[in-house]
């Protein structure tokens, strides 16, 4: 993304960038419903014109429910299900896909409205197609995670892909929130501090990777399987850690190497994080506006230490197709860490490197 070139202020174009990226919170906050509703699977077409209505009458609802009965999600799981609780999930997984088609529609029709007012520059373009051709990827991985929940004998869709999902959704709402931020933060108020600047890169990058394992976690419904902390089980190194081969499978297909490394991914963002925190109240530069902001992320991070040892301690409670505790402390823990990377990309913004 250009930098150097983009207008100091574009009030109009940035409120509008941001609106994008609440609108895509929203949906990510969706889409973790969808996911603990065990809804993802109750719409099994993609009609991206026509799909945009539910169905109006009890003819059109019985023929989405004959659709999803041919899933072997209903066969293995929801046998059980009579159209009132086919309604329940539809919703949710129709409303998912209804907010990503009005996020476009407000890219789209903003677009027009301030091209007509002749508020975006040129050096716009780029980022603007950017995050277009992001959002277009992202509903297209979208459809493939959905896609491998409906073959074979899968009851739910494959957790490297609703992590790939997850991450691609989070990296879209970074570039545009950096994108707001470079149109809406007046200059003056940035500072130059190369060392803070790296910690913070180095932060959010293993946040990232944090993310991602939170996803898999999410995937493969992790934290079930060793709701203890701060052991895993009883153990500090579980003897299934490295049971898989070839090695890599431990990443991606072992609960207890997933949550294993989702945990220390936790207490080194923790210690990094402190450590940002003793090395900003240190920085005489930071600017006086913003002082009271210096110990947010670390704040937000405690919080989200807390709510992910309240996540295992309630996993034990989870019951199919039942909304209990444990969703309330993991949606909540979702939001929060989206808070967090929010949080980070601001304080990466404002430490300038030159």
């Amino acid at each position: 993304m250009t930098k150097a070139n983009l207008p100091s202020a574009s009030l109009p174009v940035g409120r509008w960038i941001l609106l994008g990226v609440f609108m895509l919170l929203v949906q990510v906050i969706l889409g973790g419903i969808t996911r603990l509703t065990g809804s993802g699977l109750s719409i099994t077409e993609w009609n991206v014109i026509t799909g945009i209505l539910p169905p109006f009458n009890q003819h059109q609802w019985l023929d989405e429910f004959g659709k999803y009965k041919q899933t072997s999600q209903f066969h293995l799981l929801n046998s059980d299900f009579g159209l009132s609780d086919f309604k329940f999930i539809f919703f949710w997984e129709w409303l998912h896909r209804l907010w990503a088609r009005l996020i476009a529609l407000v890219f789209l029709f903003g677009f027009g409205w301030l091209i007509w007012k002749k508020e975006i520059k040129q050096t716009m373009i780029r980022p603007l197609v950017t995050l277009f051709l992001l959002g277009a990827g992202l509903g297209a991985i979208g459809w493939i995670m959905v896609a491998s929940g409906l073959t074979g004998d899968a009851i739910y869709v494959a957790p490297t892909r609703l992590a790939l999902h997850f991450i691609f959704a989070l990296g879209l709402i970074a570039y545009a929130f950096w994108f707001a931020l470079q149109l809406l933060v007046p200059p003056e108020i940035r500072f130059m501090s190369r060392p803070l600047r790296k910690l913070t890169r180095i932060i959010i990058a293993l946040l990232f990777c944090q993310l991602l394992f939170g996803a898999l976690m999410a995937g493969h419904k992790a934290a079930a399987v060793a709701p203890t902390w701060p052991t895993i089980n009883g153990d500090w190194w579980p003897p299934t850690l490295l049971n898989k081969s070839p090695l890599f499978l431990n990443l991606i297909d072992n609960t207890i190497s997933i949550q294993f490394i989702h945990r220390g991914l936790a207490y080194l963002l923790l210690l990094l994080t402190v450590i940002w925190t003793f090395r900003v109240y240190r920085v005489h530069s930071w600017p006086i506006a913003l002082q009271t902001f210096r110990v947010l992320p670390l704040s937000i991070l405690l919080i989200q230490v807390l709510l992910g040892i309240f996540a295992l301690s309630t996993s034990t409670s989870i019951i199919p197709n039942h909304w209990v505790l444990f969703d309330w402390v993991a949606q909540t823990h979702q939001i929060n860490a989206m808070l967090f990377l929010l949080s980070m990309i601001y304080m990466l913004y404002l430490v300038t490197k030159a």
